[in-house]
């Protein structure tokens, strides 16, 4: 049976945010009135308005590192975006009782507002996870994250 993986000893850590309203705690606080949002990406001096593209801009991929206080075996993530502001494209990054960081899988979570679960299998106990939001549905690179749950052996 799955059970909840982050506890309040686990570590977060996220590449940016907006501000501090909106900042990690915000993740798996359980309120749906609170977000984690990322800060915009920078546009490249190089890119023209007219041909900007992912490739124009400076501040992806935006990430969420979660540090566990003991070895676990995720195989759900649940995920709610706010719609609009969603990493469509997402690496699951998970880090060995070694210490080896190694791609688990990938996600394609969609832009809606509604939760979003996750199936991944993960065979070996893990010490770590990254989620790697490598585009986002936002035209600057933000990413809005109001949930986030990891199931799994503890």
């Amino acid at each position: 049976m799955s059970t909840p993986l982050i506890t309040p000893e686990t570590r977060i850590k996220v590449s940016s945010a907006l501000d501090r309203s909106v900042g990690k705690a915000c993740l798996v606080d359980g309120s749906p009135e609170t977000c984690w949002t990322s800060q915009q990406a920078r546009i490249l001096p190089h890119c023209r308005s007219y041909a900007l593209s992912i490739t124009c801009l400076q501040g992806l991929p935006q990430y969420v590192q979660l540090s566990f206080t003991s070895p676990v075996t995720p195989r759900r993530i649940l995920l709610t975006f706010q719609g609009g502001f969603v990493g469509t494209t997402c690496a699951v990054i998970t880090q060995s009782q070694e210490g080896a960081w190694q791609e688990l899988t990938r996600i394609y979570p969609e832009d809606v507002n509604r939760a979003q679960i996750f199936d991944i299998a993960s065979g070996e106990p893990v010490k770590g996870m990254k989620l790697v939001f490598e585009e986002s549905s936002d035209f600057f690179g933000r990413i809005t994250i109001y949930d986030l749950m990891v199931e799994g052996e503890g």
